[in-house]
């Protein structure tokens, strides 16, 4: 019986070619999309779990309310580590304290290469259930030992053995080899920590830590896992208060500490003003709807179309019940031909999905990988398939089955005035779910270019950046510039505390006439060499720059606008302000420089002359000439000075660029997604409307006899979906209003939600669908009515 249904199923589909294609195409889109949004789902709520016991691993982090806002940070007090080990013991497996994963130079003879690594406690390995391909993860316990990763050992040593070879770090630490972990996978936090280092030995070569180290220092990075019998909420309430215990004044600021699960990493990082986490959970919200969305479209389509089409087989199911078929086995025999149709989509589907990976895995930033070994994801798909197909065919099946044979076998069958409503309903659903995504992709793409157009108050085209890892490169800035310039090759150059793209201290302890005593100021730092405003090419609005003509700027200030705006200054340049006791002197103000996020709002910052804060070289390319012989030029210099490192630098304008990845990202796919939902719809929309052209070609032909012109009938056969196509836009525009008002809300500085954006949306989805069955319509108003009046 199955065996004649399939073969029955078969005979319909491939004698319908064209509603064939329709229904097969647009499964095959909609369950291609919605098993990429699953793969990338998954890779979502699986991420960090490569490490064994993520379920128990967090960090700490404190959260303080500053001048009546709340805000969360990851930045620690190291004496913290030790109470924890100390006083609370039986609730921790494992503390462990870190620095932060940046870049550092490993050099071993002649090879060199500049690679992402940390500074860890020697239990860091354990807790991260590193997979070891050589030696042990107790290597760490050694203060000068190294683990590599497998891709890094390959990389300096081939083939060789790499254990107990000794490489040099940032040209200042020399350690050995004492182990080899595999690279960790993109799915975790970790996935840049090419190399870990003892934490022991990053104490020592860094001896302001020794002076810094007080509980009012939040610089560090604390790691931890709790007992197998503890939980995150009972140890944090036994935590939360240490701050305020060992800082008395900071009961001011009311920091509280507690422990983020790994768990809870990447999909709740962001805490809001109110103390909320949120986060790329959102996205993962986003992109499930947007699956679901686009199959649904798919599953339209194919109810649409079979019960579009049901007249054409009115009589075969006439015929059948009158030779003794029972409603069931019609039933099956409709649901057989969905479940075909299902079949032959899931396979075109998996074909797209290894088309398309790749190009997805570009565009979402990730590595995702088709799961042919992995059962579970034939038996979702398996199951996947059988639901859609159900749901695809349920309504055609027991909508066909439901016909009276008496009625159908004597002529007098009609599918009644209200046959289509159901159809009209689910093209409104369709063309909605589509005008949403239109509409929400370009206000996402409009608020990146908002972000874009903010004016950043620096020149930052053809500015480049050197960190400064090496001790070869400190204390020598003015013979590196001398030489720097006589290239011809830089315009200005200067050193700073971090680079223009990334605010990196913000401190307290300031205090100027005027200040409101209730007020707990805070301001961004950053320290600079003389001629850094010329290198970046900032703008002042008042006062002047640091200048080598006066010996007191060395107790200077810069202020960007915000500082002057926070601190109530009038007429600040002159004005002396207190730091931790000692007074500064206001210089200059500046046009505020964006260096944190392009979507938040300028942070107060004071710039302040001072060379031994230096972590980065900043330079100003010649705009005469070109970017590979400047580079060339200026590589030669850095090889000469700073031999033992390979020369590496980044352009500005990259690094800003990179502060709307994420945005980018999240627009890119929510543009493809809306096109193939406009794809998916218009399939169904040009299948329907063939149907329904084919359906009144006698009444075309009464009509053109009578004189109607081929815009009349053009009119006539589109006039209804453009009508379904406006309902449509009338429900999607304050869905979408709604939901993308609340998105902005996230942003300080977002764009607005313009009165055009509904319009052309509306107006582009009224063209696509005059497009899709304008072709239909043509084609049936040029029939000549002589065919079409023929008798049957």
């Amino acid at each position: 019986m199955i065996r004649n249904y399939l073969k029955i199923a078969f005979r319909n589909l491939t004698k319908n070619k064209a509603y064939s294609f329709i229904n097969i195409g647009g499964l095959a889109v909609g369950m291609a999309v919605a098993m990429m949004i699953g793969l990338w789902i998954y890779d979502e709520l699986s991420f960090n779990k490569y490490h064994q016991n993520y379920d128990r691993i967090a960090k700490l982090v404190q959260s303080a309310t500053v001048n009546g806002d709340f805000g969360v940070g990851e930045y620690m007090p190291l004496p913290l580590a030790n109470t924890l080990k100390t006083d609370f013991s039986d609730d921790f497996d494992y503390v462990v304290l870190s620095s932060w994963t940046r870049e550092h130079i490993l050099a071993y003879d002649d090879r060199k290469m500049t690679k992402m690594g940390n500074f860890l406690s020697p239990e860091a390995p354990d807790m991260f259930s590193l997979k070891m391909l050589k030696g042990t993860r107790a290597g760490l316990k050694d203060p000068s030992s190294i683990l590599l990763s497998e891709s890094v050992a390959e990389a300096l040593f081939g083939q060789a053995d790499p254990l107990g070879k000794i490489v040099k770090i940032d040209n200042k630490m020399d350690v050995k080899i004492t182990g080899v972990y595999e690279d960790l996978p993109y799915n975790t936090e970790f996935r840049e920590m090419m190399f870990i280092a003892p934490w022991d030995l990053y104490l020592s070569s860094e001896p302001w830590i020794r002076d810094n180290g007080g509980w009012d220092n939040n610089s560090f990075q604390i790691l931890a896992q709790i007992a197998p019998k503890s939980d995150f909420e009972t140890i944090t309430n036994k935590i939360k208060n240490l701050r305020v215990i060992h800082v008395p004044e900071s009961a001011y600021v009311k920091p509280e500490v507690f422990l983020h699960p790994m768990s809870r990493w990447h999909l709740y990082g962001e805490w809001d003003k109110s103390g909320n986490a949120e986060g790329r959970v959102q996205y993962v919200w986003l992109f499930g709807i947007i699956g679901v969305a686009v199959l649904l479209l798919a599953c339209i389509n194919f109810m649409n179309l079979s019960t579009a089409r049901s007249e054409k087989r009115a009589k075969e199911v006439g015929i059948r019940k009158a030779v003794g078929s029972v409603r069931i086995q019609l039933i099956s025999q409709f649901l057989s031909e969905s479940l075909l149709v299902v079949a032959v989509a899931f396979l075109l589907a998996l074909g797209l999905m290894l088309l398309t990976l790749p190009y997805f895995n570009e565009v979402a930033d990730k590595k995702l990988v088709f799961p042919w070994n992995e059962p579970i994801f034939w038996l979702t798909s398996l199951g996947f398939s059988l639901f859609t197909g159900l749901i695809a065919g349920s309504y055609p099946a027991l909508y066909l089955s439901s016909f009276q044979p008496v009625k159908v076998l004597k002529g007098t069958f009609r599918v009644g005035r209200f046959a289509s409503l159901p159809r009209q309903v689910l093209v409104v659903v369709q063309f909605t779910v589509s005008v949403t995504l239109i509409i929400g992709t370009i206000i996402v793409m409009r608020q990146i270019q908002h972000a874009k157009n903010r004016p950043i108050g620096y020149d930052r085209n053809g500015l480049i950046t050197i960190a400064m890892n090496t001790p070869e490169l400190f204390g020598r800035y003015n013979v590196l510039r001398r030489e720097l310039m006589e290239t011809g090759a830089v315009t200005e150059m200067a050193t700073s505390s971090s680079p223009t793209t990334k605010l990196g201290s913000r401190q307290i302890g300031f205090d100027w006439e005027g200040k409101d005593p209730g007020l707990r100021a805070q301001l961004g730092i950053m320290a600079i060499s003389h001629d850094f405003g010329k290198t970046v090419g900032w703008q002042f609005v008042d006062g002047r720059d640091f200048s080598r003509d006066f010996s007191t700027d060395s107790s200077g200030l810069v202020l960007n606008e915000t500082a002057v705006r926070y601190m109530g200054l009038k007429d600040p340049v002159g004005k002396i302000i207190k730091w931790n006791g000692k007074p500064y002197q206001v210089l200059g103000v500046i046009q505020d420089m964006v260096m944190d996020s392009p979507f938040e709002p300028v942070y107060q910052t004071a710039f302040l002359l001072d060379y031994n804060w230096a972590s980065v070289i900043d330079i100003r390319l010649n705009p005469t000439l070109s970017a590979s012989e400047s580079l060339g030029k200026i590589e030669a210099v850095f090889r000469k000075i700073n031999p033992g490192s390979p020369f590496d630098y980044k352009f500005t304008d990259q690094q800003y660029g990179l502060k709307f990845a994420a945005e980018e990202r999240i627009g890119t796919i929510a543009s493809v997604f809306a096109v193939l939902a406009i794809f998916i719809s218009c399939l169904g929309l040009f299948g329907l409307a063939s149907f329904i052209a084919e359906q009144r070609t006698k009444e075309m032909g009464v009509r053109k006899v009578l004189g109607a012109s081929m815009i009349d009938l053009w009119a006539l056969l589109s006039k209804d979906f453009v009508v379904l196509v406006i309902i449509a836009f009338f429900i999607a525009a304050p869905v979408a209003y709604y939901f993308l008002t609340g998105w902005l809300q996230s942003y300080e500085y977002r764009t607005r939600i313009s009165w055009w954006i509904f319009a052309v949306s509306g107006l582009g989805a009224l063209v696509i669908t005059l497009l899709t069955v304008s072709y239909q319509s043509i084609k049936a108003a040029l029939v000549n009515p002589v065919k079409s009046l023929r008798s049957e």
